[in-house]
């Protein structure tokens, strides 16, 4: 903020325009795709305020491709599509199912 304020000092007037603009881009990222809601149908509020924000929406997308598919290898395979191909022996329902209970999630859990 220093390098962008007027005479290299910060003033209230930086720090408030700075909050605001913080303030304005968390909400619209947590508002995108309302991935938030999507968590808390599967994870309690205390849960979710563990985890980063990074992480819910990576969990969010998971979640969705599990509601898609009818099997854990089906969804396991939409996730990994491209890692997969580097490897000799790809396990992508095991990988899911490893990743899942991380969140203490199974694929029973959030299988439709």
């Amino acid at each position: 903020m220093a390098t962008l304020s007027n005479g290299g000092r910060i003033a209230v007037e930086d720090v408030d325009g700075e909050s605001a603009r913080l303030t304005t881009a968390w909400a619209g990222l947590r508002a995108d795709d309302n991935f938030l809601a999507s968590l808390t149908e599967f994870l309690s509020d205390e849960r979710i305020a563990k985890i980063d924000l990074f992480d819910q929406a990576q969990l969010a997308t998971v979640l969705g491709a599990c509601r898609e598919s009818k099997s854990i290898s089906e969804a396991g395979r939409k996730l990994f599509a491209v890692s997969r191909l580097s490897k000799a022996q790809p396990n992508d329902a095991d990988r899911l199912r490893k990743y899942l209970a991380r969140f203490g999630l199974s694929w029973g859990d959030v299988a439709r």
